[in-house]
């Protein structure tokens, strides 16, 4: 009886002092980990590289832009004389070659000699007589406008980013354009880039910068006012070396990359530049298959859309920041 209180003595004071290891463990070395200081930096500055590779590059240009009507043509007199007949009246739709008005004067010839004659001013383009305040019995002057006619034909136009037309060295003819709401995408014809002279007047209050502008086909229905996509196709580059667009300083003709040695060092290296699709650009010298560079341009903070100048945040809430490296 003696032996066995002497034993369960004993187990009492083993689970006394395994309940009091456990609480001093507990009360000095607490389970997991430490939360961290939120004053203290944890972030860390990487500089992610890029394997120069091949790729296919499609530069075109997207525009948002507007239908409009083509703009009046004046009728201009072709003798000094009088208005003998008014054949048409505003609002009538007239054919190209249409009779407008018939005048009776006199004609110059190319020697500077004058004549008796009977001429018709004539509709230089289908479309609906706009203004014709000119009236039976009024005088005329050579190139004097008896009147104006409003084509029914449209043309679209877009502003241009004077910075896209680098992309656009290769000036296109034609360009795909898509109406909101309107007909099947159609090729647009005739286009024109138009940069306004230096201190000229923006025509008709229009936009400042470049314009571009091409002519509706006449079989395709559209209506002044509409909205439209256009898209310029500047070119195709197949299987072409190609980095992208964040990793080089410039962006036509030549750029210049940070090149990565084999101990870790950067130097930077001149290439030359092809076409671009925006987000990435042909490589046309400088560089070889294979090459690492930096992804961005150090210094330059990469514009990810976050709002965090280029850092991405980690889930601990530290951040990896990308293309401000020194």
């Amino acid at each position: 009886m003696v032996a066995f209180r002497r034993v369960m003595q004993i187990l009492w004071l083993v689970v006394v002092a395994a309940l009091a290891a456990g609480l001093i463990k507990l009360a000095f070395f607490p389970d997991g980990a430490t939360t961290s200081d939120p004053a203290s930096p944890t972030g860390e500055i990487v500089e992610p590289h890029y394997s120069v590779t091949r790729a296919t590059v499609t530069n075109d240009v997207t525009l948002t832009g507007t239908v409009a009507a083509d703009e009046a043509v004046a009728l201009p007199a072709t003798l000094n004389g009088v208005v003998t007949e008014v054949l048409v009246g505003v609002g009538s739709q007239v054919t190209a070659g249409q009779p407008i008005v018939t005048v009776k004067g006199q004609g110059i010839r190319a020697d500077g000699r004058s004549y008796n004659a009977t001429e018709q001013v004539l509709a230089p383009v289908a479309g609906v007589i706009s203004s014709l305040p000119t009236l039976r019995g009024s005088s005329t002057s050579i190139g004097q406008s008896i009147g104006n006619l409003a084509p029914t034909t449209f043309h679209v136009t877009g502003s241009i980013p004077p910075e896209q037309l680098y992309r656009l060295s290769q000036r296109p003819s034609e360009a795909q354009v898509t109406v909101t709401g309107g007909p099947a995408p159609f090729t647009c014809t005739a286009v024109q880039i138009i940069t306004p002279l230096e201190g000229a007047d923006p025509v008709g209050g229009g936009a400042s910068g470049p314009t571009l502008r091409c002519a509706v086909p006449g079989d395709v229905t559209v209506f002044a006012g509409l909205s439209a996509s256009i898209t310029l196709a500047g070119g195709v580059a197949e299987d072409v070396l190609v980095v992208p667009n964040s990793a080089v300083m410039g962006r036509s003709g030549s750029g210049v990359v940070y090149l990565v040695q084999p101990d870790g060092s950067t130097t930077e290296q001149t290439i030359s530049l092809g076409i671009t699709d925006g987000t990435q650009v042909e490589v046309t010298d400088g560089l070889s298959e294979g090459d690492e560079i930096l992804q961005f341009v150090p210094g330059a903070p990469a514009d990810d859309g976050s709002g965090m100048n280029g850092c991405v945040q980690n889930g601990d809430g530290s951040a990896v920041c990308y293309g401000v490296g020194g």
